[in-house]
């Protein structure tokens, strides 16, 4: 109730801390043992696949070595990021290694390729994004999955959408001058920030339970990925977005429409018909949902999450440093 069905924050932090109060070589010398776990684990080819898809770098990746040395930092000169989130998150694996590795570390919502290997949350798909390396970052945001009990069919038959826009988010705006004001019976559109242009689009938020009373919701990407997608797909209700453009640890760009989640066209002209489809096809809907959380259970084994976020570090380390380890 105080978290509006999110992830707590104030247990995040208190958890990060006293991570952070832990002297360095405490973790260092857990590092071999938890590695060693790779071989005896039975799903090791898909980790390693994972590991390969959210670090593309191999021994012959182009790196300006002059460039790599003017600008990347020791992970002990590591400054805490303006969101600490990001820091943190980094942190809780990049401390297994030794601190006077170097990397560079992006925090915020990335949509661009960096000149060099960078750890970052988020990279754009369709492009050569060899240099951007994902990591599960502002995960306490980003990554939160749900229990619904409600039924697809009990749900409410409408698209609900609740969201900030901004300049940034020009796919919000088109959608909301096309929906919000009760312009269609079949979808609830409204932004939950004061935008200028209209500010009779603003209502109050609602609650992730308080979404899940509807059948579809959409999952709009803001400055780079919907940050919904990953709750949205592990309900009972389904995701309903145009073409994805950006990914991160939940590796959407392997997302398949119609599969996955409902696809619509860029200027939603096509999203009352969409809807009105898989109200008359409730197999097909119920079908999604069930794909969609299977490809969610790939994420609930935490000692597989944290072993691959140490495996992806342990490539960067070793291409970018020219190391061993």
């Amino acid at each position: 109730m105080l978290n509006s069905g999110k992830n707590s924050r104030w247990k995040y932090y208190v958890k990060s801390y006293l991570r952070q109060s832990m002297p360095w070589t405490f973790w260092q010398l857990q590092l071999k043992g938890k590695l060693a776990k790779l071989e005896q684990r039975k799903d090791k080819e898909y980790i390693l696949e994972r590991v390969n898809y959210y670090n593309r770098l191999t021994k012959q990746s182009p790196i300006s070595h002059t460039l790599w040395q003017q600008q990347a930092v020791t992970l002990k000169q590591q400054q805490v990021t303006r969101q600490k989130t990001y820091y943190f998150d980094a942190m809780e694996y990049a401390r297994y290694f030794d601190d006077s590795l170097k990397w560079l570390l992006l925090h915020g919502d990335i949509t661009y390729v960096p000149k060099l290997p960078t750890v970052l949350k988020s990279r754009p798909l369709g492009v050569n994004n060899l240099n951007s390396v994902l990591l599960n970052l502002d995960k306490v945001r980003h990554f939160l999955f749900v229990n619904d009990e409600k039924p697809w069919r009990q749900k409410q038959d409408r698209a609900i959408f609740r969201g900030d826009l901004g300049e940034k988010k020009e796919n919000r705006n088109v959608f909301m001058r096309r929906f919000a004001g009760g312009q269609s019976d079949m979808v609830d559109a409204a932004s939950t920030n004061c935008w200028p242009e209209h500010p009779e689009w603003q209502q109050q938020k609602l609650t992730i339970r308080e979404h899940l009373d509807y059948k579809f919701i959409m999952s709009l990407e803001g400055n780079d990925v919907a940050s919904n997608l990953k709750w949205v797909m592990s309900s009972n209700s389904i995701a309903v977005t145009p073409r994805l453009t950006c990914e991160t640890w939940f590796m959407e760009g392997t997302l398949k429409p119609n599969y996955h989640y409902i696809e619509v066209k860029e200027d939603f002209s096509d999203l009352e018909e969409r809807l009105h489809y898989y109200l008359d096809h409730p197999e097909e809907a119920e079908a999604i949902i069930r794909h969609a959380h299977e490809y969610v259970a790939q994420f609930r084994d935490q000692e597989r999450e944290d072993l691959t976020s140490l495996l992806v570090l342990k490539k960067y380390f070793e291409i970018t440093n020219d190391i061993s380890l």
